[in-house]
């Protein structure tokens, strides 16, 4: 049975970095895929230009196209400042968006990245995801966004994957997923670089027996999933 797949990112292109290939996976298996951002990923920087916003945008929906998502829903908080932002109302945008929608699964943040965007995200989307009796939302599963989830300091609440998806036939898809944001990778040997990427895809699947993989804490797992 087909499932309806939510992905709540705090910036476009965290998406294609933290479960490029699962979204794959899901639409080539039937399943319906969609993403939230929370921000535009670029206001916070110390030079941004009065089009910085739209080209990074059009970067997303590229990489929508390259990866087969039906659907991408922006928000407009300010960027690396969502601690700013009341939280009932980051909590009230995704609730908008899940009651439209009524998916079975969300993708979100691991809750101790290093980014204050994401791991508000990742509090956002537990408050929005309660589980109350009949909601929609079934599975959530936290992905890693390199140069965020591993450059926290190692003691505070470290992204250790206990679910690990097979993306070795997709793996194409989501490097042209994050091609699709080639202003936002950086140069190796940086952890944000394409061959960086790549290489954590082959590391995640090697260790589970896999040619590449995305690797996942289980947030919530209902049914017997």
């Amino acid at each position: 049975m087909s499932k309806i797949v939510l992905v709540i990112a705090a910036h476009p292109d965290d998406e294609a970095i933290g479960c490029g290939g699962t979204i794959a996976r899901h639409i080539n298996e039937g399943d319906a895929v969609y993403a939230l951002f929370m921000t535009n990923g670029v206001d916070a920087r110390q030079r941004t230009f009065s089009r910085d916003a739209e080209i990074r945008n059009e970067a997303a929906e590229a990489a929508k196209d390259a990866l087969g998502v039906k659907e991408y829903f922006y928000n407009d908080f300010p960027d690396n400042q969502l601690d700013n932002v009341a939280l009932l109302d980051i909590i009230q945008s995704i609730e908008k968006v899940i009651s439209k929608l009524q998916p079975q699964v969300v993708y979100t943040h691991h809750n101790g990245d290093l980014n204050i965007d994401h791991r508000r995200t990742h509090e956002a989307v537990m408050t929005a995801c309660r589980p109350q009796p009949d909601f929609c939302v079934r599975e959530i599963y936290a992905f890693e966004v390199l140069s965020a989830t591993e450059w926290n300091t190692p003691s505070f609440q470290p992204f250790t994957p206990n679910h690990f998806v097979d993306i070795t036939p997709y793996i194409e898809i989501k490097m042209n997923g994050i091609e699709a944001y080639s202003l936002e990778m950086r140069n190796t040997p940086h952890s944000r670089s394409k061959e960086h990427l790549e290489a954590i895809a082959k590391h995640r699947g090697n260790s589970v027996g896999f040619c590449a993989a995305e690797a996942f804490m289980v947030v919530r797992c209902l049914r017997g999933c």
